[in-house]
């Protein structure tokens, strides 16, 4: 008759641990829960990607989006890892530029609680339910899809349209009335 009781273990066939870097990545873009009141992006930047060792950071990022594919992470970050970006604070820059140019502005308001690893976003308000009748609003975000770093998705109801690629915040400037016409 064979006994129940499994075996003693042996130092030699101990479990081997690893990190989880599916773990590892969600604490390094992990934000505290107070700055979902952040009026700007600079204001949600609390996360272990906005302060650790940039070499760090991209050597975690590429080893975790190695594993299964794209993973959640600041546009800068992408931008970075594929050469588009030499460092993190010209990212800052770019969504600090915005935030000087529409906070000021009547309408638009800075959504902190975007989609995991991202720098928040700005909608302006009056083109959701106005005249027009749109459910979501005029919506400018960050990218890493071109190097003007900036997208506009129009104000919709139904299907998401494509983005409207802007050059840069000379070009937001520039195309600010259009943008705030839909109302």
């Amino acid at each position: 008759m064979g006994s129940t009781i499994p075996r003693a273990r042996v130092e030699g066939d101990a479990p081997r641990l690893e990190p989880m870097l599916d773990l590892e990545w969600s604490r390094a873009i992990e934000l505290p829960q107070a700055v979902m009141t952040a009026a700007t992006p600079a204001e949600l930047r609390r996360a272990w990607v906005h302060r650790a060792p940039e070499d760090n950071v991209l050597a975690l990022y590429r080893a975790s989006s190695g594993m299964a594919g794209p993973i959640p992470a600041p546009w800068w970050l992408r931008a970075m890892a594929d050469g588009k970006l030499d460092t993190r604070e010209q990212g800052f820059r770019v969504e600090d530029r915005i935030a000087q140019l529409l906070g000021p502005r009547p309408g638009w308001e800075f959504v902190p609680w975007a989609a995991d690893g991202e720098s928040g976003y700005w909608e302006f308000m009056p083109s959701e339910r106005g005249k027009s009748g749109h459910a979501i609003p005029t919506t400018v975000v960050n990218t890493d899809r071109h190097p003007g770093w900036i997208d506009v998705l129009p104000a919709h109801t139904g299907r998401t349209p494509d983005p409207i690629p802007v050059a840069g915040l000379a070009g937001l400037r520039s195309r600010l009335g259009v943008f705030e016409a839909v109302r």
